[in-house]
């Protein structure tokens, strides 16, 4: 019996002392795929382009399972499109950072799924809709919705691939008339590499 205490609590000592030497910290590079949803209620026929950008997130783990990421990426130009008119209407500029706090599973083979949940904050900046006629929101906050999963290639890096559902809506005004709301709402599909220090 003091031979198994004795065991356990070595073991135990082991497992603190693997825990200290993690990092909490995890950075990840992604490429990810913007598929906007554009539902649009100002009768223009309004939708804005996919794209796909770079994109950095920093993760601190406040413990083995839950983590706070925040995400960044640079100032993003997309192109304004009305059905309606048949044509391109201009451009505009946003940068949209996210915040969440996730939960991360323990599985086999040190596979990582997790899921999160945040808050969307997006600028928008570089309006040039109908050479000046329109306009939109400067700023537009939202949910955002997550699920993932880090699959390690070694005792640091893992890869990584990333799914967001994001809100993201903005009321679209012509000659200072609002006319309706376009809500955007892109789905962010991410593929990328993660690192543990």
């Amino acid at each position: 019996m003091k031979k198994l205490i004795v065991t356990t609590a070595v073991c135990a000592l082991l497992s603190g002392a693997a825990m200290a030497d993690q990092s909490p910290w995890m950075v990840r590079a992604r490429a990810v795929g913007l598929d906007m949803a554009n539902k649009d209620s100002t009768g223009l026929g309004l939708s804005v382009n996919n794209k796909t950008i770079p994109e950095v997130d920093i993760s601190y783990f406040l413990n083995k399972n839950v983590a706070v990421e925040v995400i960044l990426t640079v100032p993003q130009k997309q192109t304004v499109h009305s059905s309606a008119l048949n044509t391109d209407i201009g451009t505009f500029k946003h940068l949209p950072p996210v915040i969440s706090l996730q939960y991360h599973f323990d599985t086999a083979y040190g596979i990582k799924p997790y899921v999160g949940a945040g808050i969307n904050y997006t600028q928008i900046t570089q309006v040039n809709l109908l050479n000046g006629g329109a306009n939109i929101n400067s700023n537009s906050w939202g949910a955002a919705l997550q699920a993932g999963i880090d699959m390690p290639i070694d005792k640091n890096l893992s890869f990584n691939i990333d799914v967001k559902k994001v809100n993201l809506k903005t009321d679209v005004f012509v000659g200072g008339d609002n006319k309706g709301v376009l809500k955007v709402d892109p789905t962010l599909i991410g593929v990328g590499l993660g690192y543990r220090f």
